[in-house]
Order: C-alpha cells, then sequence, then structure tokens
C-alpha cells in the first residue's frame, strides 16, 4: 500500500536497478585461474611431468585469450584498440610457435592488469534512487466536503488537491484560498521557506513546511516539474561517453610499433619465434598494470581524507579538469539560515535579545527558529522553557517567558524607530531575514539572518585555482544581487543566477563543451547537473542520496576543501601512471631491440618483462604517499582555535554599537549621540581589545608551528596595532569632550572618521582571520555562529 508521498502502486519506474549477477567476478575469477595455471605449471615442472605442465600453461594461456578477445572486439566497436589486442597478438603467437611458459606468463599479466583496472573502474549505481523516493505516488483531492487519496496518475489539471504539513506537493498548481510556506531547496537549493499567497504558482516537489493548505491543479504528474528533474537526470547520464583508459591513449602508437618490430624481425630473421619474442617483450604490461595500480593509489588516499571517487577515470578526469562549476548554496555557502547579527534598541543587550528569542522559539519547527536556538545554545546562553506558546504559520511565535510576553517574527517594518530603519535597510542589502523580538509590546531587537559564505570557502577557492584550475563558475537558483555578491567576494570568473535545474545542466553542458568540466554540488537538485558534467562532486556528507548517486566523486565530510586536497592527489596519481608507464615503455623498447636481434627467446623475455613491471608497479605506488601541503593543528591549538572562533561569533554582535554611534553622531550631534560612542569605546576597551590581546599573545604563537613561520600571522598583528591606534584615538576624542561638557563641532568629523574606520577594518579583520584561522579548526568549516 503507498503513503500520500510516494509512488502509486503499478506506477511505471521512472528508473530501473539491474543486477549486475557474474560481472564483477570476472576479472578476478580470471586472474585467479590464470595465476593457479601457471603454478600449476610450474609444480608440474618441478616434478618432471612436462606434458602436464604443457597442458597447465596452454590452459591458463586459453583462459586469457578468449575475454581478451571479448575486450579487443568491444574496444574496435567503439573505435579504439587498445592496449588488449597487442596482449591478443602476444597470447596467440606464443601458443602457435609452443612457447607456453612464456605464453602463461603474458596470461597472467593481462589478467592482473584487467583486475586492477576493473576494481579502479567500477562505479556505483547513478540511478538516482532517491528522487523516485522522494516523488510522491498519491495525492489527496477534494470533491466538495469530501478529500480523498487518489493515484498519482488520476490528478487532472483543475482538481482541488489538499496538501498537509510535511507533504511533498504532488504536481504543479496554484495555491488556492490561503497562503503556503513551502521548502524549495529540492528544486532551488535555498534553504529558507519560502511563502506563497493565493494564486501563486508552486512546483510540484517543494515540500510543505507550513500549515495544510489547498492547490489547484495546472498540469499532471507527468508533465510537472519533478517528473522533468529525473528525466533530465537520465538523459545526462546516458549521454556520459565511456572515458579512454590512459593506457589505450599510450597504445594508439606503442601498438603499431610493436607490431611492425615483431614483423621487421621475422621478415629479416625468418624466425616466427624470434617475433613472438619481440611481442611478448613488447606485451605493454607497464600499461596494462602501471596506470591502474598508480590510479587505484590514488582512489586510495584520497578516501583516506573523505574523497570517494568511484572510477580510475573519474581520476584521471580530475587530474585533467581546467574549469569548475559549482553550486551555491551548501557548497560555498553554509546552506543554511544562520544568525548573522543581532540588532537592539539604543542601550539593548544583544545577548538578551537573542536568550529571550531562543526561549520562545524552541518549541517551532520553522527553519529560522531552529537557527536562532541553535545560535543561542553555541553561545552557552541560559534558556527558559516557554509557556502558552502560539504559533502563526507565517507570522511568527508568541509565548510567556520569564513573565513577560515575547513575539519573535515577522512583522510590519518599524518605520517608527531609527534603529529598525536601519535594520531594515542592512537587512535589504544583505538579502537577510529579519526576525523582530518584542517584549510585553515594546520592540527590543531583530536578529538578522542569511545563508552566509562558508569560512572554508575562500581559503579553498585559492587553493583550486592553486591546484591547475583556470575557470571557476558558480551557479545557483537565487537572485542577483546575492549571487554576485558571493562570487565578488571569492574572485570568481563568472556566475549564473535564478537558475532552474534545466538552466544549469545547460550551463554545465557549455562549459563541459570547451574544457574538461568539473561540477560541485549539494541537493537532489543538482543531480542532473553533476551527472552532464565530465567529473560530478556530490557533498554527501549532508545526505543529499540522489546527487551522491548521481556523482562520480563524494565528499563525505562537509570540507570542500577536500576537493582541492583530491584534486593534487589526482593530479599527482596521473603523473606518477605517465611516468611509470613512459618509463616501462622505454624499457620494454630496448628489450623488443634485443629480442629482435634473437639474443632473447620468448621464455627470458617474459621473466625480463615481468622484472620491468615490478619496477613500475613499485614506483607506481608512490601515489599511496602524501603528497602533503594539508596543515595540521595539534589538539591544543585547534582548542584555541575554536575558542577564538566562539568570542569572534559573540563579539560581532557588538558591531552595530559603532555604526550606530556613527550615525547618530552623522545626524545630531548632542548628548544621545556622545552616550552612543561613549558605549562603542567602553566595548573596545573591555571587551575587543582584550580579546584581540589574547589572539596576539596566544593564539598567533600556536599558530606558527602549523603555518610554517611567524610571517603567516604578521599581517593580522599589524591590523591589531590599528585597532588599538583608533581605539586610542576615540578615547581621546571621549576625554576632551568631558574635559569641554560636549563634544566641539571640531571634533565630529574625525570622531565620525575614526568609527567608520574601525568598523571597517574590525570587519574585514575579523572575515580574515576567520578564513585564514578559524576555517583550520576541523569541523568549523561551515559560516560563523
Amino acid at each position: 500500500m503507498a503513503d500520500d508521498r510516494g509512488a502509486p502502486a503499478g506506477a511505471r519506474p521512472v528508473w530501473r536497478l539491474r543486477g549486475q549477477g557474474w560481472r564483477p567476478w570476472l576479472e578476478p575469477g580470471l586472474l585467479v585461474l590464470t595465476l593457479g595455471a601457471f603454478l600449476t605449471g610450474l609444480l608440474a615442472r618441478a616434478l618432471g611431468a612436462e606434458a602436464v605442465a604443457d597442458g597447465g600453461w596452454i590452459a591458463g594461456t586459453v583462459l586469457a585469450v578468449l575475454p581478451a578477445l571479448a575486450w579487443v572486439v568491444a574496444a574496435l566497436r567503439r573505435g579504439r584498440a587498445g592496449v588488449d589486442l597487442l596482449a591478443v597478438v602476444a597470447l596467440v603467437g606464443t601458443l602457435a610457435v609452443g612457447e607456453y611458459l612464456a605464453g602463461s606468463l603474458v596470461a597472467v599479466m593481462v589478467a592482473t592488469g584487467r583486475a586492477l583496472d576493473a576494481a579502479a573502474e567500477r562505479r556505483a549505481s547513478r540511478d538516482l534512487r532517491a528522487l523516485l523516493e522522494h516523488a510522491p505516488r498519491s495525492a489527496r483531492r477534494r470533491l466538495g466536503d469530501v478529500v480523498e487519496t487518489v493515484p498519482l496518475e488520476a490528478v487532472a489539471a483543475g482538481d482541488l488537491l489538499v496538501v498537509g504539513p510535511g507533504e511533498v506537493v504532488a504536481v504543479d498548481g496554484r495555491v488556492e484560498g490561503g497562503s503556503a510556506a513551502l521548502d524549495e531547496s529540492v528544486l532551488t537549493g535555498e534553504p529558507l521557506l519560502v511563502e506563497r499567497s493565493d494564486g501563486d504558482p508552486v512546483r510540484s516537489g517543494v515540500v510543505n513546511g507550513g500549515p495544510a493548505f489547498e492547490l489547484r491543479a495546472t498540469a499532471t504528474a507527468e508533465e510537472s516539474t519533478y517528473a522533468g528533474l529525473v528525466k533530465l537526470a537520465q538523459e545526462a547520464g546516458a549521454e556520459n561517453a565511456p572515458v579512454v583508459r590512459l593506457a589505450d591513449r599510450y597504445a594508439a602508437w606503442f601498438l603499431p610499433l610493436s607490431l611492425a618490430v615483431a614483423g621487421a624481425a621475422w621478415a629479416v630473421s625468418g624466425s616466427a619465434v624470434r617475433a613472438v619474442a619481440v611481442l611478448v617483450v613488447a606485451t605493454p604490461c607497464p600499461l596494462l598494470l602501471a596506470a591502474p595500480v598508480a590510479i587505484v593509489s590514488g582512489l586510495s588516499r584520497a578516501s583516506r581524507i573523505g574523497v570517494v571517487i568511484r572510477s580510475g577515470g573519474a581520476l584521471e578526469n580530475l587530474g585533467r579538469a581546467r574549469t569548475l562549476v559549482m553550486d551555491k548554496t551548501g557548497t560555498l555557502t553554509v546552506g543554511r539560515p544562520t544568525v548573522v547579527e543581532v540588532a537592539t534598541a539604543p542601550a539593548g543587550d544583544a545577548g538578551e535579545v537573542l536568550r529571550l528569542a531562543a526561549s520562545t522559539e524552541q518549541l517551532s519547527p520553522h527553519v529560522l527558529a531552529e537557527a536562532i536556538v541553535t545560535e543561542a545554545r553555541a553561545r552557552r546562553l541560559p534558556l527558559t522553557l516557554p509557556t502558552d506558546v502560539v504559533e502563526e504559520p507565517g507570522r511568527g511565535v508568541s509565548a510567556t517567558v520569564e513573565g513577560r510576553r515575547i513575539e519573535v517574527g515577522k512583522r510590519t517594518a518599524p518605520r517608527d524607530h531609527d534603529w529598525a530603519r536601519v535594520v531594515l535597510d542592512r537587512a535589504r542589502l544583505d538579502g537577510a531575514a529579519v526576525s523582530w523580538v518584542t517584549v510585553d509590546g515594546e520592540l527590543v531587537g531583530a536578529v538578522l539572518l542569511r545563508d552566509p559564505l562558508r569560512r572554508d570557502a575562500p581559503r579553498t577557492i585559492r587553493r583550486l585555482r592553486s591546484a591547475g584550475l583556470q575557470r571557476l563558475v558558480m551557479l545557483t537558483g537565487d537572485r542577483v544581487e546575492p549571487a554576485r555578491e558571493v562570487a565578488t567576494v571569492l574572485g570568481l570568473d563568472d556566475v549564473y543566477a535564478e537558475q532552474t535545474p534545466a538552466d544549469k545542466v545547460a550551463a554545465v553542458r557549455g562549459e563541459d563543451a570547451r574544457e574538461v568540466t568539473v561540477m560541485v554540488g549539494d541537493g537532489i537538485n543538482d543531480a542532473p547537473a553533476l551527472a552532464a558534467a565530465t567529473v560530478g562532486v556530490a557533498m554527501g556528507a549532508r545526505g543529499a542520496t540522489a546527487s551522491s548517486e548521481a556523482a562520480d566523486i563524494v565528499l563525505t565530510v562537509d570540507r570542500i576543501d577536500r576537493l582541492a586536497d583530491a584534486m593534487e592527489i589526482a593530479r599527482r596519481a596521473r603523473r606518477i601512471a605517465v611516468q611509470s608507464a613512459t618509463v616501462g615503455m622505454a624499457l620494454s623498447l630496448v628489450a623488443m631491440g634485443v629480442a629482435a636481434l634473437g639474443w632473447l627467446p620468448p621464455a627470458a623475455g617474459a621473466l625480463l618483462q615481468e622484472g620491468i613491471d615490478v619496477a613500475v608497479i613499485l614506483n607506481a605506488l608512490r601515489a599511496l604517499r602524501d603528497p602533503g601541503g594539508d596543515v595540521t593543528l595539534t589538539a591544543d591549538t585547534d582548542t584555541l582555535v575554536r575558542r577564538f572562533a566562539t568570542e569572534h561569533d559573540e563579539l560581532a554582535d557588538t558591531f552595530p554599537l559603532l555604526r550606530r554611534a556613527a550615525g547618530l553622531l552623522a545626524e545630531k550631534p548632542g548628548p544621545e549621540a556622545l552616550d552612543a560612542v561613549r558605549r562603542a569605546h567602553v566595548f573596545l576597551v573591555d571587551r575587543l581589545l582584550p580579546h584581540e590581546l589574547a589572539e596576539e599573545t596566544q593564539l598567533y604563537p600556536a599558530l606558527a608551528e602549523p603555518l610554517g613561520s611567524t610571517e603567516a600571522t604578521a599581517p593580522m598583528s599589524r591590523t591589531h596595532a590599528e585597532i588599538q591606534r583608533l581605539a586610542a584615538r576615540l578615547g581621546t576624542h571621549l576625554e576632551l569632550a568631558d574635559a569641554a561638557g560636549e563634544l566641539d563641532p571640531d571634533q565630529v568629523e574625525d570622531v565620525l572618521a575614526t568609527l567608520y574606520g574601525l568598523y571597517a577594518v574590525l570587519r574585514l579583520h575579523f572575515v580574515q582571520e576567520e578564513e585564514n584561522y578559524f576555517a583550520l579548526a576541523t569541523d568549523r568549516t561551515g559560516g560563523p555562529g
């Protein structure tokens, strides 16, 4: 029986899983059989049973020839003649001239190479199972006063549907006779709830984040947005061509050269054995073995840092990538609402406003309420359990806390307060949501929330560029203004805003047509774009199953900087693979020359080739080693970094003191403005400067070793000195004003310059420390808060 969130019984599946059957066992089984045949032959030869030995080696050779022929045919059908063709010729040649030991050795090498290659390239299912799990299977249709559950395919345009709390909208439609609070992150990636009023359009696939509402269907399920999203993912995944192996690219010239040398040796000497000897030593085992070993080593090394790369082809392509396309939400930003500022009425306490707001919001399931409560708990504020809680969808929450009636949420813009106007202007400029806080009907403060940049984002972008990426592009369903702001701050090359899933796929295809392109995304809405890119990377730590299954690479830790590490690992693994293959082929060419002269029989040539294989494999295993470059903090330093990061979050809320004092002073110099300046100075002296001094004497010396030198923190030390200078300058102005009984008009301009200077320097200084130092802490990779 289906519930009201999934696909109706009997509906045709959009995506069907296929069992692999025996296929995964082919290469390992072939290796076991050929190795067993080779060892059996050696044992029989040692016991004097030469016929049995030859039989074992012939069996091993034949076992390798049959699947190798199938691989050759498959490659030829794709228009490629890879390394397997030369191996088949060598295997058949050894059988033809009776060099059975050499044939068995070649068979073992071929089987080993294919087993390693298969292990590197076998990838997880890309069926985007989560898209179907999220897709609704039925809907509740209203006819008069009767509401009935009907299969999804029974819904027609014009039907009136009822969407309950937490349910997925089944079809495209319009809100009927009320309003709706919707979580549209599945389509846009944006974490904030969106309010839709009567008549506003609603797309299928979004989740009802508020009370039940009625929806007038405007399309059937097959014609709706979510069905199109699934179809896009299917088409994009189907268009991905098979990756050309590194070995095949080298074989394009090595194969004809080897055949030419073998043919020349046979023509000149008249000996088919000599030609077979050439083919045996020419069998490109450095390609069959060294390249896969380096690639598998790279995959193993990447997995240790939380980067799951699903195939050797993905690792190779990651090492060749020149363009990176990124989603904004959850990739460059935190991916959820976060408190960025607590504003208060004059003389208000930001900590107390946040405490009261969080106490009131504790029982609300709203995404903004969760962010406010999380922030208060992170600051260890003592919360009180609210009573008489009343929640109005789309408006906010009211409750009694410690005998006072507290209201938190959306309200009519309070233009009758100067400080509130400043908050509204700031929120509009920064694209932030505002939750107003009132106590017994009096407006006391506001909590500003937005999806901020991840602290590690700027540092990661710099590392990605140093890793070889030449073009960085952002895709987002968000509005143009906040998207451009993020792109400007991070120094991205281009930005596409207000993108639908279809737009994202088109943009990725456009970039992919020019250069090898990597796409990084977070969420189901990114799955089609991930599948369309040369390499798709999913932020899998957030549990976005669909994007993870559509991706070639999954970051299992919530750290995008791991992608930069993975790129360095990929480039190093590919470089070692190329080096191993090149050196191995060079040695093989020398051996081919010796064999062509008749100085190297097939069996000895096979053993020599084994020696070459061992050498190149040992070199390829260097890809397992840590390439270095990562900054590691000791436990004590990590704790210290966290402590100062928390203090940053608390001190940042007092920045409005500086801005408010400057605003009052600019508008009307007088006692009120002077008091605001004095409060700002008290904050600087009592709280900020001790924090900066502690950083200078405790944090920066601790960071000197992991960062390599004291010079790494020298610019921040210079900023500390400038902050102290400006604070002292403000103190001098206050002393002069106290002595005169008022602020002299001649002082106003310089006091304003000092306040604005302090505000700008502090904001920049805090951001720089968060990006360069606090992002080093192992689990503080989100934004402030």
